[in-house]
């Protein structure tokens, strides 16, 4: 059964001809009336996908203990802005917030917490979540609303849903992929005039086969840029948290989610979830060219067991029933083990810092 958005995309491509990829993706995601993040609940058991908050209490406290770690190298200022761009229900905060204010007090008492979000569905959740904090937590439709002031941002599975440019190798170069209408009336993948320009293609292009696809996003681009201005005029650490890849490569990664299964891109327009992989090197370069210190990139297993994750598992488990214990075990394994289902390998953790300082568990880069 066609969506109500697919019924409107096909109408504007009727009147004005193909959609690129990123349109196309936006609308997806985002149309005022049919888009996906204004019509569903995504999150959860019940939605179409779960992210590593929604797991284990685990994966936040993690990243509470780097916040404060951050904080510290940074020699503990005070009035900290804690930024999350993407918050989903608030939980990750809510877990970050409980270790912080455990481990590092004044950390907690001084900074005010800052949450990024244009769904006000999502906002009613967050302010259930995060009640607890009371005053100490703003939220903002846009980052540029954050107040100044240093800055600890957190940025989970963020960047995978924002839009990119697809290109397809033809006999003529690469083209822009399209999406179109087939002769039964249904969206297809097209291909376009316009082209790419070379010096943003990996290395040997022309060993690639007809039907490569490369992917490139410019969007993304602009929200690192955001973020790196952001660090260069208040000083601080963003973390930024995402399936991909540590280095620039050709191939398809456009995929959608639709009740916990993957669905053809094209089948269920608004009412599936629309992502692709990262690219981490280019994000690193982004920042890199800003002037803006790379701490690091490692997988998200690594990230997380540098942290402490196994250690904090195990003073868990000592206090739980038997089935809590499993529940504890099979948490970490989804977190940070390697394998189908597991997030440890696919996932990774990139850490930049203005000014240059080395953050664990990242190793120090001359």
């Amino acid at each position: 059964m066609m969506t109500q958005l697919a019924e409107r995309l096909k109408s504007m491509i009727r009147i004005s001809g193909p959609l690129s990829v990123t349109d196309y993706f936006s609308l997806c995601l985002a149309d005022p009336q049919y888009g996906y993040y204004k019509t569903r609940e995504p999150f959860g058991p019940t939605g179409d996908f779960v992210t590593a908050p929604e797991i284990s209490q685990l994966f936040g406290e993690m990243l509470g203990v780097f916040m404060v770690h951050a904080w510290q190298r940074h020699g503990t200022p005070a009035n900290t802005r804690l930024i999350e761009i993407g918050p989903g229900r608030g939980t990750m905060m809510a877990d970050m917030l409980r270790v912080i204010s455990r481990i590092a007090p004044p950390l907690y008492e001084t900074c005010t917490v800052h949450l990024v979000e244009t769904s006000p569905r999502l906002t009613e959740i967050q302010q259930q979540t995060l009640q607890a904090h009371g005053g100490k937590v703003s939220w903002h439709s846009s980052f540029d609303e954050v107040p100044a002031g240093f800055t600890l941002i957190a940025a989970n599975e963020l960047f995978d849903a924002i839009p990119i440019r697809q290109f397809i190798k033809t006999g003529h170069g690469f083209r822009e992929r399209l999406v179109g209408l087939d002769a039964d009336d249904n969206l297809a993948f097209t291909t376009g005039a316009a082209g790419i320009d070379p010096d943003l293609l990996p290395p040997a292009p022309e060993k690639e086969p007809v039907g490569t696809i490369f992917e490139y996003s410019p969007a993304r681009e602009s929200v690192m840029i955001t973020i790196c201005d952001r660090l260069k005029s208040e000083n601080g650490t963003a973390l930024i948290i995402d399936y991909g890849h540590l280095v620039t490569g050709f191939g398809d990664t456009l995929q959608a989610l639709r009740m916990h299964e993957f669905d053809p891109p094209l089948d269920h327009p608004g009412e599936a979830d629309l992502t692709s992989h990262v690219d981490f090197q280019h994000l690193a370069q982004t920042a890199r060219d800003l002037g803006v210190h790379i701490n690091g990139c490692l997988h998200q297993g690594d990230f997380l067991y540098g942290l402490g994750l196994a250690e904090r598992a195990s003073a868990l488990a000592r206090n739980a029933t038997p089935e809590q214990a499993q529940a504890i075990t099979e948490s970490v394994s989804r977190l940070a083990g390697e394998g189908a289902g597991r997030m440890g390998e696919l996932f990774k953790v990139l850490a930049i810092s203005s000014p240059n300082l080395h953050l664990l568990p990242f190793r120090a880069v001359d």
